[in-house]
């Protein structure tokens, strides 16, 4: 399963240990494997495989089969209602009209017209009962069976495998890369952060843990296997760690159920607490945020019992209200309240995080004497502060030259919303000397290059991963803000879910929008053709997994299209077995099942909260289409949601992100260009060693150099 894991996070296949042997059979299968899922295999991989013996050559081959077709959904059967989709499928009320005449004489026959008419009036027709509707009327193989085979295309993806070092050493890489990454892993990353940190809880650790829910994660595993724990400076990181070891929220964004706690557990919860306190009596200031959940956790810990750690016992006289302690935030909107906001910017000083995120609240509520004085106290704090809030704050400060037409909020869950842009704007001095002054400061933060840069053109319009918070996990998916260029002339959207437990309908659904982001048409369960646009069919239950599909040709005229998944009724996208939504680009004449692995170009889990997803907006340009990444969750309604009762939220989100100037790779790139020499990657190699930075790592690189790639680039992020 590790194995497995890494392969799916970085594209390198760790290297067995063992039998050597004659596996060059065996090596030919796995590259005829690959190819048919849309991958290949470095020179180095497959002569690794040849190398082996049959068995262990064997193992690994199945092993990393297994771990691509995952990764690109191909590890499920996806069937289609409609067998011959995209060609006959029929018009939507045509075909409502067949199950409902079958409906009305079930025992056979034709319905007249007068007898369906009855039939609707009486009140008693649920178009998802109808005989035949919202359940497969085929098998797979018949599907498949129904379609040619797929005609290759030189537009087809073929993604590269590398050949890396043993499972252990590839573990220990990406363990430490994890733990130490400057900017916050998303859900999956998180879980895999655990993973690891289990089997290498012995070996080598990160030097720093800069984010404190992977400080969480990780003493959580210190916990339970007896270890000591480390990186806790501040309460909230113990509060964290009870979550983390209870199955709670670790960003504290929902609160916990505590378990019990053995009596070394809280040995070691309650002696962490009281050195944090007795080294910082400040650190009591951060208790009242969360004070519901310290006194939970007391009835869990029973600091009463343990009168040798009195600083830990102060922590819940706190949250219960028996002290109280005025924090630095508190102390700051007095400040505020009293109309002195230079002094709120010093107060601010000593949180050098917390004031940047609160510079633009400040510079608007200055006067123009103390506006000198935020902008001072500014300049002082970018030195403390970390990368990825420079970075923010740089990507923040570049939008504020004009309001916005609507100002749109995305939390940690990627639920989005929307509201009025009711700032003034920022001068444009201001804007311009703040920027001077974070480029400066991240540029200083940057690693000296000791090698040329040599940069694929297609990574520069990825936004800079400032959060894995901001995107799901899966295949090719990019931050939130990405753009990538669309090849091809077709578009097919998928999505398959499978449900727990009860009947669970998803509907895929896809709506148009013009250049002032106005509806131009939809195509869904309701509607299955538009313009060229054409739905696979409505399936309502999924016990074993249900796919729907909608082909849209790139000929089309809306400039937007924004594919969606509605939960209709059932269990929600984090209740489900499983749930993924993905496109593939296809010529148009060229044939094939609905899926194919080689013609798919990203897929992302469905697991966010809400009860609509806008995995994307595809956006025609100057440049030709292009994939724009959104990664948000709209609330919707319980049940029977439809993307006709949504097109305005809809629309106003997808607006709200496109107009956004998001921080992107090329930020970076140009702030390198003044101290290293940068390429553009054309596809031809270089003669000596690179830094490579791309979406991925082509084969053949000279020895001695080194790539950034999709699974990387949060470390380009300055710590």
């Amino acid at each position: 399963m590790l194995e497995k894991l890494l392969i799916s996070r970085t594209l390198r296949v760790p290297a067995s240990t063992g039998a050597a042997g004659d596996g060059a059979a065996v090596a030919r299968q796995l590259d005829a494997a690959l190819l048919d899922a849309g991958f290949s295999a470095s020179r180095a991989l497959l002569e690794h495989v040849g190398g082996l013996a049959p068995g262990p050559a064997m193992d690994l081959a199945a092993t990393v089969v297994s771990a691509v077709r995952q990764l690109v959904g191909d590890h499920v059967q996806h069937n289609a209602y409609f067998i011959g989709f995209p060609h006959d499928v029929p018009d939507t009320v045509e075909f409502w009209t067949q199950r409902l005449r079958a409906a009305v004489l079930a025992g056979g026959g034709e319905a007249s017209d007068a007898q369906l008419r009855d039939a609707v009036r009486s009140g008693g027709v649920n178009l998802l009962d109808l005989p035949g509707y919202g359940t497969y009327q085929h098998t797979y193989a018949e599907l498949l069976a129904a379609h040619d085979a797929l005609i290759a295309s030189a537009g087809d993806r073929l993604t590269l495998l590398h050949l890396g070092d043993t499972a252990a050493v590839e573990a220990e890489r990406l363990y430490l890369a994890l733990a130490g990454s400057t900017t916050p892993l998303g859900e999956a990353d998180l879980a895999l952060l655990g993973e690891l940190a289990v089997a290498c809880v012995d070996g080598p650790q990160p030097e720093t843990i800069p984010v404190r829910e992977h400080r969480a994660v990780l003493n959580g595993v210190r916990l339970v296997l007896g270890r000591p724990l480390v990186a806790v400076d501040t309460t909230t990181d113990v509060l964290r760690l009870a979550c983390q070891v209870s199955g709670g929220d670790v960003s504290l964004a929902a609160p916990t159920r505590f378990r019990s706690f053995r009596r070394p557990e809280r040995r070691v919860l309650l002696g962490a607490l009281d050195r944090v306190v007795a080294g910082n009596q400040d650190r009591l200031g951060d208790v009242a945020r969360y004070a519901e959940r310290w006194k939970r956790l007391g009835e869990r810990l029973h600091p009463h019992e343990h009168g040798q750690w009195p600083h830990a016992q102060a922590v819940f006289a706190v949250a219960r209200g028996e002290r109280r302690v005025r924090n630095l935030a508190g102390r700051a909107e007095a400040a505020i309240g009293a109309g002195a906001v230079g002094a709120a910017a010093s107060v601010l000083s000593a949180a050098p995080g917390m004031l940047l995120r609160s510079a633009d609240r400040l510079l608007r509520l200055a006067s123009p004497a103390e506006q000198a004085v935020v902008v001072d106290a500014v300049s002082g704090a970018l030195g403390s502060a970390s990368g990825r809030v420079l970075c923010s704050l740089r990507e923040h400060v570049g939008n504020r030259l004009a309001p916005v037409s609507a100002r749109m909020y995305a939390n940690r869950s990627r639920r989005a919303w929307i509201g009025p842009d009711e700032r003034p704007p920022l001068p444009a001095e201001l804007v311009a000397e703040l920027s001077a002054l974070l480029d400066a400061q991240i540029a200083a933060r940057l690693p000296e290059p000791v090698r040329p840069l040599l940069v694929d053109p297609d990574v520069l319009d990825v936004a800079l991963p400032l959060s894995g918070k901001a995107a799901e996990g899966g295949f090719a998916v990019l931050p939130r803000g990405s753009r990538a260029p669309v090849a091809g002339e077709l578009l097919r959207f998928f999505t398959y879910w499978r449900q727990t437990s009860r009947r669970t309908d998803f509907d895929l659904s896809v709506l148009l929008l013009d250049d002032d982001y106005h509806s131009a048409g939809q195509v869904s369960w309701t509607n299955y053709h538009h313009e060229g646009v054409v739905h696979s069919g409505d399936i309502t239950d999924a016990p074993h997994g249900a796919t729907e599909f909608i082909d849209v040709p790139l000929t089309i005229g809306a400039p937007f299209v924004v594919p969606q998944v509605h939960i209709y009724s059932g269990e929600s996208f984090q209740e489900v077995a499983e749930s993924m939504f993905g496109y593939q680009t296809r010529a148009l004449d060229q044939r094939g099942a609905p899926f194919d692995a080689r013609t798919v170009r990203a897929r992302s889990d469905l697991r966010g909260q809400g009860r609509i997803a806008l995995p994307m907006v595809f956006a025609r340009g100057e440049r030709g289409w292009e994939a724009v990444w959104l990664h948000l969750y709209l609330e919707g309604r319980p049940s029977f949601n439809r993307v006709e009762q949504h097109t305005f939220t809809t629309a106003d989100r997808v607006r709200a992100l496109m107009e956004r100037r998001y921080l992107t790779v090329a930020y970076l790139v140009d702030l390198w260009r003044d101290r290293a020499g940068v390429t553009t990657w054309d596809g031809r190699l270089p003669d000596g060693p690179v830094t490579f930075i791309g979406i991925d790592a082509p084969e053949g690189l000279p020895a001695g150099s080194e790539a950034y790639t999709l699974d990387r680039l949060h470390e380009l992020i300055p710590a």
